[in-house]
């Protein structure tokens, strides 16, 4: 469960209606997709505080130009409750976001597992979390089209659109997954017709393309501008995310650092800090770089363009030929979060993993942290126990009363197992510890 905690000046007179959106399971570009088509709300009248996804439940404030959605003060969408709470003056942006409340149950733990959450809990107090930007963030990789800022930096838009439209990915059943299957089959034939409701989306880049068939560019640009500026986030973030682990290696010793495997690789966070190393890298903030960024702190710079690098990419590199749409902004980001008011509740029998436990855990954290690494951070021993091989760097003090075990071999020609495979994995021994407690 997500809530909003949120500021905004009430105007009775605003041309902004706002309202409190209830949802689940659907994420925020797709709860807005749904409110333009059901309202008649033209997209860009919709504003919001951040992006949710749609893992969960969660509470957020969407805002509405020039009108109500409905005569009464609640309206409904399918699974979509939206409550009017108030008018302001302008669109709602991040600014209005003052903090976000989770809730979140963690399951199919063990005995051991469970009696460790406290410990880890006091040590996540202790030293806070790497800011890391998680999983969430990486969509476009996730489902097999890549970096597409990459594309764009280097004014390929045909590559760029093929990517975003026309590469179906392994994890979506969906509708939208056929239709972009059918424009990888009939790429350049611009007259079809994908026969699925669910292509109607791509209509606007469509029209582009039946006008002019190689203006890639165009058909590009008619795609949500949200959804276009994400794409250059994803490499902004991967990129903070690897300079954030060259700057940590430079100040944390590699037996104190503990490894974390998400979406784009692995992440590498401290379990404890010397009080005075600690106080410095609370303070401290890491550029999300752009072809303006500059540098006070040498290590910064070099852990920074050194990831940079690795991308084959420099400071010069990161814009969008001739495209003034698109662009890469510098942004300082906090190294470290601190989650707030951070509890934990006694273990109770998980009804879904017969014989397991499960905890709750609650705390705030500020605007554009990840929850999902906090837990994750929490429960780093329970994950590890759970995985196949180490991640990164030797991961520091082994699970109590436990020896450590050497990864498995594997034959040099085998690849390691991918996301598909490693979920196939986790199920057939969820599976397996089920079927032995019935027993």
């Amino acid at each position: 469960m997500v809530r909003e905690g949120y500021r905004f000046a009430p105007d009775r007179e605003g041309p902004v209606w706002v309202y409190r959106m209830d949802k689940q399971k659907v994420s925020t570009l797709q709860a807005l997709e749904r409110i333009s088509k059901e309202f008649a709300v033209r997209r860009r009248d919709l504003s919001v505080c951040g992006l949710k996804d749609k893992q969960g439940r969660t509470e957020q404030l969407v805002g509405v130009l020039g009108g109500a959605l409905g005569p009464g003060e609640v309206v409904q969408s399918g699974d979509l409750r939206l409550q009017l709470i108030g008018r302001t003056a302008q669109p709602l942006s991040a600014e209005n976001l003052s903090a976000n409340r989770f809730e979140v149950t963690v399951r199919d733990l063990s005995t051991e597992e469970a009696a460790r959450v406290p410990e880890s809990v006091a040590e996540v107090q202790r030293t806070g979390v790497v800011n890391y930007f998680d999983s969430q963030r990486f969509g476009f990789l996730k489902h097999g089209q890549g970096f597409i800022a990459k594309q764009l930096v280097r004014g390929d838009w045909e590559g760029a659109l093929k990517a975003f439209f026309a590469t179906p990915s392994e994890l979506d059943k969906s509708d939208d997954a056929k239709v972009k299957a059918f424009w990888r089959d009939h790429w350049g034939q611009w007259q079809e017709r994908a026969p699925l409701e669910a292509g109607k989306r791509y209509a606007p880049l469509l029209r582009r393309l039946r006008e002019d068939p190689r203006d890639f560019k165009g058909a590009f640009l008619h795609i949500d501008r949200r959804v276009r500026m994400m794409a250059l986030f994803e490499l902004q973030s991967f990129v903070w995310n690897e300079g954030v682990k060259r700057y940590l290696g430079t100040k944390v010793p590699s037996a104190e650092l503990i490894g974390l495997r998400y979406q784009a690789g692995a992440l590498t966070l401290p379990r404890s800090l010397p009080r005075e190393l600690r106080d410095e890298l609370w303070t401290k903030t890491f550029p999300l770089l752009a072809p303006d960024s500059t540098f006070e702190d040498p290590l910064v710079r070099d852990a920074a363009l050194g990831a940079l690098r690795v991308q084959g990419l420099r400071l010069e590199d990161l814009c969008v030929p001739q495209t003034p749409q698109l662009f890469f902004k510098q942004e300082e980001r906090p190294l470290f979060v601190v989650p707030g008011k951070l509890r934990v509740n006694e273990p109770r029998p998980d009804e879904l993993n017969r014989g397991r436990l499960k905890v709750n855990l609650s705390f705030t954290l500020p605007p554009g942290a990840y929850a999902t690494l906090v837990v994750r951070r929490v429960l780093w021993f329970a994950a590890e126990s759970k995985s196949e091989s180490p991640v990164g760097r030797p991961w520091g003090r082994p699970l109590a009363a436990k020896a450590p075990q050497p990864p498995a071999a594997r034959a040099p020609h085998e690849p390691a197992p991918g996301f598909l495979e490693r979920q196939r994995r986790k199920k057939e021994a969820r599976s397996s510890r089920r079927r032995t407690a019935k027993k």
